[in-house]
């Protein structure tokens, strides 16, 4: 066989064959941008009902009783472990007598207006009603850190004086009508329209006596979102 018809080394039966260079690892792949939204609106929600579960004064059994939801739902909700449907979110608010927009509110880069027109508050159960207080809230606005919760209370003329409220945060009284004797700590107010007092709420505090019936005050709480309020 001439060189000019010799087979290539490619061509040649006998020929090794080339190594195939090794694939490089394919890196993990980040969670996408969905996946980190669908874990702030858990988080978003999670937050916020154990606010609003705490303020109420509720347990988990109890909100789950009043949303017709089992125990271990509303807990996994509460811990940011069950991303819960539109149908349970709308249980869980009427639940809890709040819209269903309140449980994105720390998504929002812009808070919206609270309007409630005269006499369209929601009354509230809250430790003073047992004594006769009635509590109209009079706005739901949350924000990521700080929950600020405005009542509306009007104390009956057999309303019982209880001057040992105690609840984390801070509060704002404003007298609308009529006149109290009102402890804080060591000390006491006679409080009349237009007076006002901003006290620490772990300090204890409440109304001690009752000088002149009807009686309406504008109680402010604020607190963190993780804490409870158990205010006036």
């Amino acid at each position: 066989m001439t060189e000019a018809t010799r087979p290539s080394d490619a061509e040649h039966p006998d020929a090794a064959e080339a190594p195939v260079p090794a694939e490089a690892p394919v890196p993990a792949e980040a969670p996408g941008a969905g996946f980190v939204l669908e874990e702030e609106i858990a988080q978003s929600i999670a937050s916020t009902l154990r606010a609003l579960r705490r303020d109420r004064g509720l347990t988990l059994q109890e909100v789950a009783d009043r949303a017709g939801l089992s125990l271990a739902m509303v807990s996994k909700i509460e811990n940011a472990q069950a991303s819960p449907s539109l149908r349970t979110l709308a249980q869980l608010s009427q639940a809890l007598a709040v819209p269903v927009p309140i449980f994105f509110r720390e998504l929002s880069d812009q808070e919206d207006a609270s309007f409630v027109a005269a006499g369209q508050g929601i009354e509230l159960t809250r430790p003073g009603s047992q004594y006769g207080y009635r509590y109209e809230l009079l706005a739901a606005q949350l924000g990521s850190r700080r929950v600020l919760q405005p009542y509306l209370v009007t104390i009956a003329p057999d309303a019982k004086p209880y001057p040992l409220f105690q609840h984390t945060g801070s509060e704002f009284i404003y007298v609308l009508e009529g006149e109290l004797t009102y402890r804080y700590g060591s000390g006491t107010y006679d409080l009349g329209p237009g007076d006002s007092l901003l006290l620490h709420g772990t300090v204890r505090h409440g109304p001690e006596a009752f000088t002149r019936h009807p009686i309406r005050l504008l109680s402010i709480t604020l607190t963190r979102s993780d804490e409870a309020i158990e205010g006036l």
